[in-house]
């Protein structure tokens, strides 16, 4: 049995959106990126925690999941985002830029579309921001299938805290799963996607 994937998104859970003041967390520093398809002089300010790379690295180090990047940063979070923070290299879905006025057109979170036949059978602990009521009664639903399905949905202002990463190690504990990752056998190497 393959381990569980970890989807892992960025925008308000590794990087929080600023506060009606404009401030962030204290424990972020900030970052000057250029993500894909910006020019030298249109660079993006992004404010990390540095205490997540070690609390991700060890976390993986478990073995208990195969981590994948689920953002709309795309391949930028495993070339920029990742190495900001230590983390090794890991796959990410290859997400279709939204044309989307909202992030839940059809009363789910857009990325749903994706991730679901991405998965296939696998069992998921998703970690989102913005996972709306039909999210959850989809992960729900699954796990009722036996595909277990874990939604953890930050605070966007807050982030990701280490409350939340020992949810996801307490639940990919009980799955039973065999050292082995899918990321190889299920859907190739590292860096890549069918998507």
């Amino acid at each position: 049995m393959p381990l569980p994937y970890l989807l892992l998104d960025i925008d308000g859970v590794l990087i929080p959106f600023p506060a009606a003041d404009g401030s962030t967390p204290p424990t972020h520093v900030r970052h000057t990126v250029r993500p894909a398809g910006r020019g030298p002089d249109d660079p993006v300010p992004i404010w990390l925690d540095p205490a997540h790379g070690p609390l991700l690295t060890s976390f993986l180090a478990s073995g208990l999941v195969a981590p994948a990047w689920c953002t709309s940063w795309r391949k930028d979070a495993s070339t920029i985002v990742g190495p900001l923070l230590g983390l090794p290299e890991f796959q990410y879905l290859d997400l279709p830029r939204p044309r989307i006025t909202t992030s839940h057109p059809n009363g789910c979170l857009w990325k749903r579309d994706h991730v679901e036949p991405w998965l296939e059978e696998s069992a998921v602990a998703w970690v989102d921001d913005d996972f709306s009521e039909l999210d959850h009664t989809w992960a729900a639903e699954r796990t009722t299938r036996g595909h277990p399905t874990l939604l953890v949905q930050p605070d966007p202002y807050v982030g990701l805290t280490a409350a939340h990463v020992l949810t996801v190690q307490e639940w990919a504990s009980t799955q039973g799963t065999a050292m082995r990752s899918p990321a190889a056998e299920h859907k190739g190497q590292a860096g890549q996607s069918r998507l």
